[in-house]
């Protein structure tokens, strides 16, 4: 009843799933800087994700940390997991019981899988994550995408989610965490989702002018942007359209300037 893939690059590691089913952003992907990612779907059990990533942060390999849970599964013909490392080793599970179209494959820093589907997406995803470019969270998007368009879950759409933790950081460290809980647009949702915050996370007026995002979040940029550059007309104006919404817009502002990584001149505009 879902199909997912875990992929990682030089920087990060991440996982991405799509199901009818709800919700199945907070069951099927577990990702943790530092450690690794587990997938984890076919009659659902957690413990695949959060015991899965104990196992690995342990130093256990992927193919131990899987055979051992499912050691101690009492129904391990039912599921379908897949466990990947900071290196990209894989591992992966289909059980004899889970629903077809069902299967998974594996590829350079990419593990796909996928059940009660309507064909072999799971190969889909592969294929479109290995040939998308641009940042990890985006080729696993493509690969969601290339999924959706072999026909997907055979009972319709529902739940998405994508998340994406650095290579080396602090268990609670996230690049992108985004889900959709349910609709028959939920993929195009996360798409328009991941873009938005791909632009929040850019630095600069720009970006957030193109993906339109609120005026005072442009204006706001554009103080930064002009305060960092010197051209202190410029910041002013972009602040005064600011207190134009609120006072308070100042306010903020001066307590900005006071960080240390606050832009170079941003306190000589604002007091």
């Amino acid at each position: 009843m879902t199909y997912s893939i875990i992929g990682r690059d030089d920087r990060a590691i991440g996982c991405a799933v799509q199901s009818q089913a709800f919700n199945c952003g907070a069951a099927v992907p577990w990702v943790r800087a530092g450690v690794g990612a587990v997938a984890t779907q076919s009659f659902t059990d957690r413990r695949y994700g959060y015991r899965g990533l104990e196992l690995l942060a342990a130093g256990r390999s992927p193919q131990d940390a899987l055979d051992a849970l499912l050691s101690g599964d009492a129904m391990p013909q039912f599921r379908q997991v897949a466990f990947m490392s900071l290196d990209g080793r894989a591992a992966q599970w289909t059980g004899e019981s889970c629903v077809n179209a069902c299967g998974h494959v594996a590829g350079d820093g990419w593990a796909a899988q996928g059940n009660m589907l309507v064909a072999d997406a799971w190969r889909a995803m592969g294929a479109a994550f290995e040939q998308a470019e641009g940042s990890l969270a985006g080729r696993l998007m493509a690969a969601l995408e290339a999924a959706e368009e072999t026909g997907g879950d055979f009972r319709g759409r529902g739940g998405c989610a994508i998340v994406v933790a650095p290579l080396e950081g602090e268990p609670w460290e996230r690049i992108v965490d985004l889900r959709v809980e349910e609709g028959d647009t939920s993929l195009v949702e996360l798409r328009r989702l991941l873009e938005r915050a791909e632009a929040y996370r850019s630095a600069g007026a720009a970006p957030a002018r193109e993906n339109g995002m609120p005026d005072h979040e442009i204006q706001w940029r554009t103080m930064l942007d002009a305060a960092e550059a010197g051209d202190f007309s410029k910041a002013r104006a972009a602040l005064a359209e600011l207190e134009k919404l609120h006072p308070y817009w100042r306010d903020l502002a001066r307590s900005a300037s006071t960080r240390p990584d606050a832009p170079a001149h941003l306190r000589d505009i604002v007091e």
